[in-house]
């Protein structure tokens, strides 16, 4: 009479069945053991974005009414706030995708939540250094520190980068004083440059620095104009005075701002510290502004190199539509409890080591009791 079949345990259809039936319980308990938890800022990230969404609104209307021509391929939104690719204000190349993603009202949420990271708190004041090449950027900025009470000193250098404010009829400067005039800023620009090469708008036609200081005196700003790119950034400090600042922010690539004492292109997006400046610097360069600041022990949002910086917040890069407000990680973020997602995972991986222990000691066994010349 023939023995029964042997079959380990692993093999059986009930232990299959079984050991699925599990996992499936297993997964399901923690994936719903998932809790959302919303940002300690989250009402004031909806309400800072609410209001640039409303001040972006207000910059198009008035664009329009001047006739301007809203150009879909490179402003798929609609926004009327991109730039042209060439004018005689143009400083430099740009990049567009980084000029649609700071014209999203998320990234005002994105400001506030880097003056957040920077330990900021209502009062403080902080020094603030904008270019025309970002304007989404720069109200950005402006708007969230109104809605967490910050301070900002704002000194601007006007010329712009491809696709950003270098519309002569309407620069940053002319920019932000609409804003502040419909109540949308609460702060405007103490002093101003010409920007460019050197901040003296070397690249640029005599033209172009023309209507630059024709802007900046149309505005009742004091010039920052001195011998060199030196003496420019002294003047900054002077205009910035002996203030006590928390933070210092800075939006593009000013060359008065950052200066060439570091290599730019390893200084890091976001909340910058003086332990992070310190393995790039190289001598012989020409300490900027924000150089000046940080060797105080002065934080630096750095606004710059868009990709990078939301991307560590999670947002998306040059979206088209504009997401919705409140919505995505940097308002809240999922997360699985992580107790009960270890005890699943025991759950699991101790059924499958017991199954296959259990099945290699009745393979064992087998192997043991079975003897083949007993059927010659």
């Amino acid at each position: 009479m023939s023995d029964k079949a042997f079959i380990p345990v692993i093999q059986k259809t009930s232990s299959l069945v079984l050991m699925a039936v599990i996992s499936v319980l297993a997964f399901t308990l923690a994936f719903f053991s998932r809790e959302v938890i919303i940002s300690e800022t989250y009402e004031t990230k909806v309400n800072t974005a609410s209001q640039m969404e409303s001040a972006m609104s207000m910059l198009k209307d008035v664009r329009m009414e001047k006739g301007v021509f809203i150009d879909i391929e490179n402003d798929p939104n609609e926004t009327g706030l991109v730039g042209s690719q060439f004018s005689l204000i143009t400083t430099d190349e740009g990049d567009i995708d980084a000029k649609l993603t700071t014209l999203d009202p998320n990234f005002s949420a994105a400001m506030v939540e880097f003056l957040n990271q920077a330990g900021l708190q209502s009062g403080d004041t902080i020094a603030v250094m904008l270019t025309g090449s970002m304007p989404g950027a720069n109200m950005a900025t402006l708007i969230a520190c109104d809605a967490m009470n910050i301070h900002p000193v704002v000194i601007t250098s006007i010329g712009a980068s491809q696709w950003g404010a270098n519309d002569p009829d309407m620069t940053w400067l002319d920019m932000e004083k609409l804003l502040f005039e419909n109540g949308f800023i609460s702060k405007r620009s103490i002093a101003a440059s010409i920007g460019g090469r050197n901040d003296q708008g070397r690249l640029l036609s005599p033209k172009g620095r023309e209507l630059i200081r024709d802007n900046i005196a149309k505005h009742e700003l004091p010039i920052i104009t001195g011998k060199g790119l030196k003496d420019n950034i002294q003047q900054r400090m002077e205009h910035f005075g002996n203030v006590k600042y928390k933070a210092v922010v800075n939006v593009g690539g000013g060359v008065a701002s950052l200066g060439t004492s570091f290599n730019l292109k390893l200084l890091p997006p976001g909340v910058v510290y003086r332990s992070d400046i310190e393995p790039i610097s190289r001598k012989g360069g020409i300490e900027g502004t924000v150089v000046k600041f940080i060797k105080k022990n002065i934080p630096l949002i750095h606004v710059l190199n868009i990709q990078k910086l939301i991307e560590s917040l999670g947002m998306p890069y040059a979206p088209i539509p504009i997401p919705e407000i409140g919505q995505g990680s940097l308002y809240a973020i999922q997360k699985y409890d992580l107790i009960i997602t270890f005890l699943c995972f025991l759950v699991v991986a101790g059924m499958v080591f017991g199954v296959g222990w259990k099945s290699h000691q009745q393979i064992k066994q087998r192997m043991m009791e079975h003897e083949p010349d007993s059927v010659l």
